[in-house]
């Protein structure tokens, strides 16, 4: 049976000002129906915010029907996947273009809070929803080498 791929997709970040034309912050495009980076049955039926502690770890686990769609809204994340025959690392957050990364049900992943000091907070927005599916987490075991929390 192959094995659905993963997908990134970076997410720009524009400048917002206020009425007097000075910068006051910025907002970051997360999934837009629009960009055709999922399809119209893979868009999401949650949205949630998910803390990751300093230094800590949410898994090794997966889901059997349920996908995730992981963006790193604040702090850096590094997520492990394991593959068939290796482990895949992506990033995402501040420093990575905060980017969007979907996760197909039938991969086990990690995700690792990159910093020590603060937590990181992701937004998931699954398909099916985690109320849809409450025993759809999965524990699994990873080489405990590819689990540091070195970039």
């Amino acid at each position: 049976m192959e094995q659905t791929t993963y997908k990134i997709k970076k997410n720009r970040r524009i400048v917002t000002k206020n009425r007097h034309d000075q910068i006051n912050g910025y907002l970051v495009p997360i999934i837009d129906i629009g960009d055709e980076f999922i399809s119209p049955e893979q868009f999401p039926r949650q949205v949630y915010l998910t803390v990751v502690d300093p230094g800590e770890i949410k898994g090794p686990h997966f889901h059997k029907e349920r996908y995730a769609m992981y963006t790193c809204i604040k702090g850096n994340i590094k997520i492990v996947l394991k593959l068939e025959d290796k482990y895949e690392v992506l990033f995402s957050g501040e420093d990575h273009d905060y980017a969007t990364l979907w996760i197909p049900a039938g991969i086990p992943t990690a995700v690792i809070n990159m910093d020590m000091d603060n937590p990181s907070f992701i937004l998931n927005t699954p398909n099916p929803s985690f109320l849809e599916t409450p025993f759809d987490d999965h524990n699994v075991e990873f080489d405990p080498s590819v689990l540091n929390n070195d970039a």
